[in-house]
């Protein structure tokens, strides 16, 4: 960590978690997180209202936990990054809000950028550099993508996506059927450990030679879910909760993985990067492993705390942009609820 690298302040409000990260370079040096996901469990699902009130309410005591945590002061600070979008409008107005003040109140830059690219950028403050061009693998509950980066803060080219439900929403819905709680990811997983991930065969979707390679579709899959459990109680049978856990979850690993490794192989691109909520799953990163050491691909996965919605993964990028020169946003940066994937930057 060099003395002469930026120090850059990341705000994340895209959705119920309020994170500030604190970056010098690629050096991580606080990352405070204050969710609000308690709250919205009695919903059984975010509730936007909820988690703007809860922003305003986290904001300055987080900022000012992260700068005790890196040991610094605000007037320390030389550039301010915040989630542009995508996410919710009210809790992304929020952060900007929140950003555009300090960076008045300090007299420094500030940097709109984008939630999906710094989920990509986010692994640079564990495992060094991105290689030039990557794929990156981005698996959340809004979220499901396929994408080619030759350069995260300024041409990020999306390859697949979702057509229907992002992974990390199955995997809520699914958690509901079998009365397992919100959020559905680390319930799910955790009993998929105890069940048998081939007693079920649910189907793999988009998997069909005519169907679109890198286009995810998990609608189906959390429909026959629901269809099988219905079916057991009309029988009068109990739910083996861990098999259909570890079934639905077998399913929804190998289609994220198969299609990412393929996307590497037709694109010549020997690095793939997995990021979002969803890769913090532990079958996830071991099916990403297995199957990118057989094809030779290198495969690099933050550790599960930054895959996580968090404000080191915005510092990250905010640092990145300003190692690159990048123009920062003006004081007039919108938050823009449905803000694309190739637009890096506000």
């Amino acid at each position: 960590m060099a003395a002469d690298e930026p120090l850059v302040l990341g705000i994340e409000t895209s959705c119920d978690e309020t994170g500030i990260g604190i970056v010098r370079g690629t050096t991580l040096l606080a990352d405070a997180v204050a969710s609000s996901v308690d709250e919205h469990a009695r919903y059984g699902g975010v509730v936007p209202e909820v988690a703007s009130r809860a922003h305003l309410e986290a904001m300055v005591p987080t900022v000012h936990r992260a700068l005790k945590d890196a040991g610094v002061a605000m007037s320390d600070i030389d550039a301010i990054a915040v989630t542009s979008g995508p996410g919710l409008a009210g809790a992304l107005l929020v952060g900007v809000a929140a950003a555009k003040g300090y960076a008045m109140a300090l007299d420094k830059p500030v940097y709109g950028v984008n939630h999906l690219a710094a989920h990509v950028c986010v692994d640079q403050l564990e495992h060094g550099r991105l290689p030039e061009p990557c794929m990156a693998l981005l698996v959340s509950g809004g979220h499901s993508s396929l994408l080619l980066v030759p350069d995260v803060t300024s041409d990020v080219r999306p390859l697949g996506a979702t057509i229907d439900d992002a992974a990390g929403e199955a995997f809520d819905k699914v958690a509901r059927v079998l009365g397992l709680g919100f959020p559905g990811g680390p319930l799910i997983d955790r009993r998929a450990r105890e069940g048998d991930p081939d007693a079920i065969a649910f189907p793999r979707g988009l998997s069909g030679p005519r169907d679109a390679a890198y286009d995810f579709s998990f609608s189906g899959l959390k429909t026959a879910v629901a269809r099988w459990v219905e079916a057991r109680g009309r029988d009068g049978k109990p739910v083996p909760v861990a098999d259909v856990a570890a079934s639905f979850q077998e399913a929804v690993v190998d289609v994220l993985t198969r299609k990412a490794i393929r996307a590497c192989r037709e694109n010549d691109v020997d690095h793939l990067l997995v990021g979002g909520g969803v890769a913090a799953n532990s079958r996830l990163r071991a099916m990403a492993a297995e199957r990118c050491a057989t094809a030779g691909i290198t495969l690099r996965v933050p550790r599960p705390g930054l895959c996580t919605d968090n404000g080191a993964m915005v510092a990250a990028l905010g640092a990145e942009m300003v190692r690159r020169d990048r123009a920062p946003s003006t004081l007039g940066i919108p938050a823009d609820s449905s803000m694309p994937v190739t637009v890096t930057q506000a």
